[in-house]
């Protein structure tokens, strides 16, 4: 069997998120924390080794004051986040463990995953190496120019919005990284792409949403009453009722 660690990134400043309280992977949705929706949905399955949570260093007292407990059940590794979104996987790469294969990288902040999805995607990338979730493009797209007029409308013919998790072989994932430079990905799979390594395309589902937003946590909520729950040999966090834990 093939070994998967999963890195959660949650160092985002979460700018658009609007909340004085919470970043968006750290705020409330059906009375668990986002990130661990995000996490639970990797936690008890038999492939994955390792889960590693990337936290902004200036969150990490306050995340520990939060969620030290839910970490130490759940047999998390917290690393401290860099600048850019690249920066941070870097630094949780570096902690993976060497004995595993395969590495995912899903957004903490993406609570709403299926085990089917992330099965089809683990598999696809121990075919190919290297395979991404997303969805074909449905809406109509525009090209706007900066006094907010449409240039033109862009041709939607083989366009896909990109998801995750994206799984790469290990050794794969750190080549990537190692000759990424300065180069700022949007994500993962660019910097395999950048090396001329084939990504596989495995479809996805729009409930598999981002959570950006305050609105987007309101669908999520309803997305999640839909999904089935993930089933766990032990408590999903230490205080089963309690507020606290958040």
């Amino acid at each position: 069997m093939s070994t998967f660690a999963v890195i959660l990134p949650a160092a985002g400043a979460s700018s658009r998120f609007k909340d004085k309280h919470y970043k968006k992977p750290f705020a409330p949705l059906a009375n668990r924390a986002v990130w661990l929706h995000s996490a639970e949905r990797f936690l008890n399955r038999g492939d994955v080794k390792q889960v590693l949570l990337v936290v902004s260093p200036e969150d990490r007292e306050d995340f520990d004051s939060r969620f030290s407990s839910n970490v130490v059940v759940l047999g998390i590794d917290v690393v401290e986040g860099g600048q850019e979104r690249a920066d941070s996987i870097e630094r949780a790469l570096a902690r993976v463990k060497p004995e595993i294969g395969f590495v995912a990288v899903h957004d903490a902040a993406r609570p709403c995953l299926a085990d089917e999805w992330i099965s089809r995607v683990f598999e696809a990338a121990e075919k190919s190496g290297a395979a991404i979730l997303a969805v074909p493009v449905a809406a109509t797209l525009k090209r706007v120019k900066g006094n907010q007029t449409i240039e033109e409308t862009v041709p939607r013919a083989g366009l896909w919005e990109a998801q995750t998790p994206q799984v790469f072989r290990r050794q794969l994932l750190l080549d990537a990284y190692a000759k990424r430079g300065g180069f700022q990905a949007t994500d993962d799979a660019q910097l395999v792409e950048r090396l001329g390594h084939p990504v596989s395309v495995v479809p996805g589902s729009p409930i598999n949403l981002k959570i950006t937003t305050q609105e987007d946590l309101r669908l999520a909520e309803q997305a999640l009453k839909a999904m089935p729950k993930p089933k766990f040999k032990g408590p999903a966090h230490p205080f089963a009722d309690d507020d606290m834990w958040r």
